[in-house]
């Protein structure tokens, strides 16, 4: 979203209407002043700093009805969750204002993999098609959610696929490389349920000869059950270091062996290809990537590591195999050609860039329309 805010604000003013960020956080975006106004909301969030349930959605979505009506527009840009979609479009609605709806995956389907309720799932899937079906266009991170968001009800016309992206100017091979007292695998983002971390916690405890750690960054619903999992299995070996800024943990996974990616196959999810494999091909660190096709196609067809069966067996074998990379020399010798690689496909800047013109285009028609 900041790499569209900058592409939109080289040619037409911007608002964004977000929210005010954990105590202690700060903020990570500095704009100047002539194009881009930022207006923060205070929000309800967990004790980790996270905005996670639809009560605390609702903390930003309600408010938003009346920052809506009081704010100035040609055009509207809604991120996800849904709900925060659905505001958009009434409010857009009531106002003659197009609709960019820009989700970054099916959030349906993501709370059809977990243990929700059945009515939830539908819920979410109504609210969902809601908005999809009143946006002018939707924007597509990748030819699976296209698809899937035309499975959905969105029109084909309307959906526009522009990528998903990494920031290149965090995330390069010359960061500094954090230090640790054993090799590491690192777990960087969301632990949940159709991610199922564990299984890297125990596959590395499957590997008895390997003097190796995990270290994970990030939140998620899992976590406490990951705690637990590796007291037991593989005590004072796996780390939890929470959240943690974008320059931390591109260093983190500038110097492990792997960064460790996952998706649960079968629960509807097969089609996501996890930002967490740009941010590492980025800085050239290798990927362990074990879950369904699609992602394993990504990182065996651009060479960005290892790609596994989602098995502990499986996964313990490309352990060994990436161990014995860092070891002999192949991990940094490959560094800069993926490194190069993600510079080429996934930088956000070029995300931005397509994204924004998405946004402009729809400007320009309502200009040409009169409206």
């Amino acid at each position: 979203m900041d790499a569209l805010v900058r592409a939109l604000a080289a040619e037409d003013d911007v608002t964004v209407l977000t929210t005010r960020p954990p105590s202690g956080a700060g903020t990570s975006t500095e704009y100047g002043p002539d194009r881009v106004r930022v207006r923060r909301w205070p929000v309800l969030r967990d004790a980790s700093g996270a905005i996670r349930g639809y009560v605390q959605y609702m903390s930003f979505d309600v408010p938003l009805v009346l920052r809506l009506l009081l704010s100035r527009s040609d055009v509207i840009v809604a991120e996800a969750p849904p709900t925060t979609g659905c505001v958009a479009a009434i409010i857009g609605g009531l106002l003659r204002r197009p609709l960019v709806y820009y989700p970054g995956d099916v959030w349906s389907d993501a709370v059809a993999s977990t243990d929700a309720p059945a009515w939830v799932v539908r819920v979410m899937t109504a609210v969902e098609r809601f908005v999809i079906r009143r946006s002018e266009r939707v924007i597509a991170v990748s030819p699976e959610v296209r698809d899937r968001l035309v499975a959905l009800g969105a029109a084909a016309s309307a959906v526009r696929e522009v990528g998903n992206g990494i920031d290149t100017a965090v995330f390069h091979p010359g960061v500094e490389s954090a230090r640790a007292d054993r090799p590491y695998f690192v777990y960087t983002g969301t632990m949940s349920e159709w991610q199922r971390p564990d299984v890297f916690i125990r596959a590395l405890a499957a590997i008895p000869e390997a003097d190796a750690e995990i270290r994970f960054f990030g939140q998620g619903s899992a976590e406490k059950d990951l705690r637990v999992l590796a007291q037991e299995l593989l005590p004072g070996r796996v780390h939890f270091g929470g959240v943690v800024p974008p320059q931390a943990s591109a260093s983190w996974i500038r110097g492990a062996v792997a960064a460790l990616v996952s998706i649960v196959p079968g629960i509807g999810y097969d089609f996501a290809r996890p930002t967490k494999t740009y941010a590492a091909a980025a800085v050239g660190t290798p990927v362990l990537f074990a879950g369904p096709r699609t992602g394993a196609e990504l990182v065996g067809s651009a060479g960005l590591g290892e790609a596994s069966e989602f098995t502990v067996e499986a996964v313990a074998s490309a352990m060994r195999a990436l161990l014995a990379q860092a070891a002999d020399g192949t991990t940094e010798r490959m560094r800069t050609r993926r490194a190069e690689w993600a510079a080429e496909n996934v930088s956000w800047t070029r995300v931005g860039a397509r994204a924004a013109e998405v946004v402009q285009g729809v400007l320009r028609g309502t200009a040409d329309a009169g409206r």
